[in-house]
């Protein structure tokens, strides 16, 4: 099995990405114990001021003061490895949280949610190390014919989510059937993303790394997806399962206790589909007994509290304390497979078979 992998400058003595995970589930500490433990953390930066005392009076304000704050204690935990952070292009705050990303000093970003077109444009004179998220071959083709031919840029890396991933997805629903993603295993979307990649690489004359994660859930599973050809996986639900991720104790042990008939395919108010377990909050939605009164926070473009089926903010808020009456954990399709927590240094020895 590969051991390292680069992106750019930036060098990993393990080959996984912990995927950003929000709200307030991958901050400071499980992104300082993953890049600590030879991988690469990342922050989530959805709603990162959730916890802090001003939020409420000032959103804006906590959440920007959150990013200085988690970033600065992750580089002292990893012991200043590369920190990496996942804005989605669906946030409403998208531009001013890559400014703010910038100006903090984040290694990398990782854009999804969204199709991140404009994301060289935004990061234009800086250091700072872009990733886009893709679901597939064409939305590849798309950002990096797009990104060539409007500035003459290639991503630093690119991450390809399967359809097994937890969160918002990038698929239509109907893509997302049992029999649907028994047809679309992971290791066969590599091949005609590398094939995008390609021609790029050799404009530039440098390698595009490809981060590949969706369900990934074992050194197996390790194995067969960079021996498919990506560089590096990523991983989201197994980094929940740890002491160190900076959920709470409920929260991790919905997803170790969930059954493989608990998780399902939701509709998002960030107008995408995405996995999550099965909570009481999420039988009030399906019955249309959640209608937001207000928007308390503005947090997606798209989102108009008048015809939503709730608050997506409060609902993952209300998830990372555990309280599942008023909101709910997302997962990967095989977080059912999970059944301890463990320590982020034995789960990554784990995955790469030590």
């Amino acid at each position: 099995m590969k051991k390292q992998f680069k992106i750019g400058d930036l060098e990993f003595s393990k080959p996984i990405v912990q995927g950003g995970m929000g709200i307030g589930i991958s901050l400071s500490n499980l992104a300082g114990n993953v890049s600590k433990n030879g991988g690469l953390g990342v922050l989530s930066s959805v709603e990162m001021g959730c916890d802090y005392p001003n939020y409420k009076e000032n959103p804006k304000l906590a959440n920007r003061q959150a990013m200085e704050d988690h970033f600065k204690r992750a580089k002292e935990i990893s012991g200043n490895r590369p920190i990496g952070i996942n804005i989605m292009v669906a946030l409403t705050q998208y531009e001013q949280l890559v400014k703010d990303a910038i100006q903090v000093g984040v290694d990398i970003i990782f854009a999804g949610a969204g199709l991140p077109l404009t994301l060289p444009e935004l990061t234009r004179n800086s250091l700072i190390k872009i990733a886009p998220i893709i679901s597939s071959k064409r939305v590849a083709k798309l950002i990096l014919k797009h990104w060539w031919r409007h500035y003459k840029i290639v991503p630093d890396a690119i991450v390809l989510e399967g359809p097994l991933a937890g969160g918002h997805l990038g698929f239509k629903t109907e893509d997302l059937t049992p029999e649907r993603l028994l047809a679309q295993p992971l290791p066969g979307l590599i091949p005609g993303v590398l094939e995008e990649i390609k021609p790029y690489e050799e404009l530039v004359g440098r390698k595009i790394p490809l981060i590949a994660g969706g369900g990934i859930t074992t050194a197996q599973d390790v194995k067969e997806t960079l021996a498919a050809g990506a560089d590096a996986v990523q991983i989201g639900s197994r980094f929940v399962a740890t002491q160190e991720c900076d959920a709470s104790l409920a929260f991790k042990e919905a997803l170790v206790n969930a059954k493989k008939s608990d998780i399902e395919i939701i509709a998002s108010p960030a107008g995408l589909p995405g996995r999550a377990i099965h909570t009481p909050f999420l039988e009030e939605v399906s019955a249309g007994l959640r209608k937001p009164k207000s928007c308390p926070v503005n947090c997606i473009k798209s989102c108009d509290h008048k015809t939503t089926p709730y608050c997506i903010a409060s609902a993952l808020i209300a998830g990372k304390w555990g309280d599942f009456k008023n909101g709910y954990v997302f997962s990967g399709a095989n977080a059912y497979k999970i059944n301890e927590i463990t320590t982020v240094e034995a789960l990554m020895n784990e995955l790469m078979g030590i």
